[in-house]
C-alpha cells in the first residue's frame, strides 16, 4: 500500500504531514490515517471544498481565487503553504481540481493541480490532466498521485 510507504519514509525522515484537499474531499487524509500508527506522522488534514474555506482555513488570498480560480497552480501553492503554516507539519500537500462531471473550456474535467511544500525545500506545483474518466476515477487518481508526490519528497 502506497500510504504505508509514505508514512514509513516520512517517519524515517522525521517528517510530519499535513494535507489540504478540495476535490478529493479528505480521501488522501483517509488513506494515510487508515494505516495503524499513522498518528506519529500525520499531523492534520484540511478539507477546503469551498473558496471561503480555502481563504479562512488556509489563507488563500481572494485575489488569487479571483485571478486564477480555485483550480490553478497558484491556488494549490497557497493551499500547500497555508497547510504548512497552520499546522505543526514539515511537509504539506494540496489538491484542487475538477473531478467532474463536466468542466469548462478553460478548466476541463480531470484537471487537478497539486502543491507540495516542505520546510527548507522549494515549493513544487504541478497540473495533471487525468481526462474525463469520471468523478470517482479522477478523485482516486488524484489521491494516488498525491501519495506518489509525498513519497518522493519524504524519501529525498
Amino acid at each position: 500500500m502506497r500510504a504505508r510507504a509514505v508514512l514509513s519514509a516520512a517517519r524515517k525522515a522525521g517528517l510530519r504531514i499535513a494535507t489540504a484537499e478540495s476535490c478529493t474531499g479528505g480521501m488522501l487524509s483517509a488513506a494515510l490515517t487508515a494505516v495503524a500508527g499513522s498518528s506519529d506522522v500525520f499531523e492534520r488534514g484540511f478539507v477546503t471544498y469551498s473558496n471561503a474555506a480555502k481563504q479562512e482555513l488556509l489563507g488563500v488570498r481572494l485575489k488569487t481565487l479571483e485571478t486564477y480560480g480555485a483550480v490553478s497552480e497558484e491556488t494549490a501553492r497557497e493551499m500547500a503553504l497555508g497547510a504548512l503554516t497552520h499546522s505543526q507539519a514539515d511537509l504539506a500537500i494540496s489538491i484542487t481540481g475538477v473531478a467532474g462531471p463536466g468542466g469548462s473550456d478553460h478548466k476541463p474535467e480531470g484537471r487537478v493541480c497539486f502543491g507540495l511544500a516542505r520546510e527548507g525545500h522549494a515549493l513544487i506545483t504541478e497540473t495533471v490532466e487525468f481526462g474525463a474518466i469520471g468523478r470517482a476515477k479522477v478523485r482516486m487518481a488524484s489521491r494516488q498521485h498525491a501519495l506518489a508526490l509525498l513519497l518522493t519528497s519524504a524519501a529525498s
